[in-house]
């Protein structure tokens, strides 16, 4: 009776179907076993070489990262690409915030799409001091380019250096140049330092202004000013145009007061509206203008020269940089001088003098 009451309850139990695991065990494993999904540097090149949106893609981000077997490999993988760039335009594109970079960069990409041309965006996002975290938005803001077959747009984090983000967006512009891009848009956080390192990796140097925001004149740094060949005042539509048409004639007479570049080329100052696409084309001619005075004079292969130089220079203070932090001695000694430091026992001057006497002493013994 017992059995017979059980088996009609209505409270009794049906046997379900058994749920899987939450994590792929089998993918977990495969991952570890291939290094992470990682390729070899001939598999890397043979997808750049054909295009493959995707290898390109992985092979930036392990330009990226900060682990030193992705580095390594990403290096290997930079070496065996290198053969097949420096064919291509470099364009270093920077502005005061709210100049519109990014519908500037939509507009002239379209344009320079639509004549035949590919097109790759490297634009670098600031990243937040606190949380080292940045949006990534470029291709939000850039919908009909980012759709583009012949477009290709990679937004990169700061991660608050300059220094590596010089390093990482010259490899970068090295791999696109090997996919096939002949022409590399770099789009950065806005007016600062950010823009020595852009200026000393790109061929062409165009800084994006507004009309009627002050900074005509005495807003914009000289140095940025000088790093210019080209400054065009954007949003000239409706009624802002005559605004834009004196901002540019103020700017244009205070060129005259710098001194004439190493170049030769007079920084040409003209006006545009992204959103309308008016003086876009005219902007692309000043491009193709400059290139022309600076290849007739040798100055454009010069000026690459100099850039390969600077990458040594630059590549070899990073890596001293690194060496020096990832010591184990010298991150011992920096824990250990910090008590006498911040209770002004030692002031910072002695206590990094302390620190590097034993860093370079530490490498004589070696």
């Amino acid at each position: 009776m017992e059995n017979q009451h059980e088996s009609r309850s209505a409270l009794k139990v049906q046997q379900g179907i058994v749920q899987p695991e939450s994590v792929n065990i089998q993918a977990v494993k495969r991952l570890t076993h291939s290094k992470r999904g990682m390729l070899k540097p001939e598999e890397y090149l043979e997808g750049i070489l054909s295009g493959n949106r995707t290898i390109l893609s992985k092979a930036i981000t392990l330009i990226e990262s900060s682990l030193p077997a992705h580095q390594q490999l990403a290096q290997e993988v930079i070496a065996i690409c290198l053969p097949y760039s420096g064919k291509s335009v470099r364009i270093g594109i920077t502005g005061v915030p709210g100049a519109g970079k990014s519908t500037f960069i939509e507009a002239l990409g379209i344009q320079l799409t639509k004549a035949g041309r590919k097109l790759a965006v490297l634009a670098i996002d600031p990243s937040s001091t606190r949380s080292k975290g940045s949006i990534l938005g470029d291709k939000t803001r850039m919908e009909a380019l980012s759709v583009d077959p012949s477009a290709f747009i990679r937004p990169s984090p700061s991660a608050g250096s300059l220094g590596g983000v010089a390093r990482k967006t010259r490899e970068t512009i090295v791999l696109c140049e090997a996919a096939g891009f002949d022409t590399i848009f770099v789009e950065t956080v806005g007016v600062g330092q950010s823009e020595v390192a852009v200026y000393a990796m790109v061929d062409f140097f165009l800084l994006l202004m507004l009309a009627g925001a002050g900074d005509e004149l005495q807003g914009i740094k000289r140095g940025i000013m000088e790093m210019a060949d080209a400054i065009i005042i954007n949003k000239a539509d409706g009624d802002n145009r005559q605004k834009a048409d004196i901002a540019a004639a103020q700017v244009r007479n205070a060129l005259h007061l710098y001194p004439v570049p190493n170049s030769g080329w007079m920084p040409v100052t003209a006006t545009c509206s992204a959103q309308t696409a008016e003086g876009i084309a005219g902007v692309w001619q000043i491009v193709q203008n400059y290139l022309s005075f600076a290849q007739g004079n040798g100055y454009f292969p010069l000026k690459r020269r100099e850039q390969s130089r600077q990458i040594m220079l630059d590549t070899i203070n990073s890596f001293l940089i690194d060496k020096f932090y990832s010591s184990a001695s010298t991150i011992a000694l920096v824990k250990a001088i910090e008590p006498d430091l911040l209770s002004e026992k030692i002031s910072p001057y002695a206590a990094a003098q302390t620190i590097l006497d034993a860093y370079f002493s530490g490498l004589k013994k070696d």
